[in-house]
């Protein structure tokens, strides 16, 4: 049976910019299966705002992680890449991680090289491990995900913590070891682009976050310059607490949103949404005579 790892494989071998949507939520994976992304990211910096409030400052654990992709997976058929940040460990805390993301239902991870407790990878104060560190976590998933199998992205903040030379032998050492796909963080231009998709082989993925410290190009452009996968983490949690905050304003100004409801979804069409009906016909199916 093709497991979930190889459908995303799969997809990248059609040589065209598969780009994911970014979740976090039952209702952000819901809307981003129903628009059609053919896979889903699910990012620590998302989940730590949504489920704890925090900053992405290395303060999700990591089964908090694996619930929340337990509670997203079984919404949506679709492959599901999560944020394993460093493996929240050592090599031997990095196969429990495979074990539990794989339980949970995840086509595959992304493993980092930042030195523990990490943060988001367009925030200053990075700092990395050493190389043959990182490797040994990357080897660990895979000789650990047997035939349940994983998509493993080796993603290196060391462009930003050391140089984008040691990114790049990095990202290379990583692609050696076998991996699916290398992530370097955090470029700042379009030559950087430009060099490291000249420099590594195989799959690479480019992060594209609005406002953040790497150079907004279209899905196009990007895989001209050598990247499969791109993920846009942030763009559905950015709207939705900018919408948020403009509602509570307008409710805290006005007592009453009758003069605009334009900007909410109508009520039926978000019953629709999280298929009340389907739960009304359950109802009806065991109702008691």
């Amino acid at each position: 049976m093709r497991t979930q790892a190889q459908r995303i494989r799969d997809l990248v071998n059609e040589h065209r910019p598969l780009v994911m949507g970014g979740v976090y939520d039952g209702i952000s994976t819901r809307i981003a299966t129903r628009v059609g992304f053919e896979v889903l990211f699910m990012g620590g910096f998302s989940v730590a705002a949504t489920l704890l409030g925090e900053p992405d400052f290395g303060y999700l654990t990591q089964t908090e992680m694996a619930d929340t992709a337990r509670r997203v997976c079984r919404l949506t058929d679709r492959p599901l890449l999560v944020d394993a940040d460093t493996g929240y460990g050592n090599a031997l805390n990095v196969v429990r991680t495979v074990e539990l993301f794989q339980a949970a239902g995840a086509a595959g991870l992304f493993l980092e090289d930042q030195v523990w407790p990490k943060r988001c990878g367009h925030m200053r104060g990075k700092r990395v491990v050493e190389r043959a560190e990182w490797l040994t976590k990357l080897r660990a998933v895979l000789e650990t995900r047997g035939e349940h199998d994983l998509f493993l992205v080796a993603r290196t903040d060391a462009r930003a913590a050391i140089s984008l030379d040691e990114a790049i032998a990095r990202g290379k050492a990583a692609h050696d070891l076998g991996v699916d796909a290398v992530f370097i963080e955090a470029p700042e231009s379009v030559a950087e682009l430009e060099r490291i998709g000249r420099a590594i082989p195989g799959p690479k993925v480019a992060n594209m976050l609005e406002h953040g410290k790497t150079p907004l190009l279209a899905p196009g452009e990007l895989h001209q310059l050598g990247f499969d996968l791109i993920v846009t983490p942030l763009a559905a949690l950015m709207a939705s607490a900018k919408a948020v905050q403009e509602i509570y304003a307008l409710l805290r100004a006005e007592g009453s949103l009758r003069n605009h409801l334009d900007r909410l979804m109508p009520f039926d069409d978000f019953n629709q949404l999280v298929e009340l009906d389907r739960h009304y016909q359950l109802e009806a199916r065991f109702k008691s005579e």
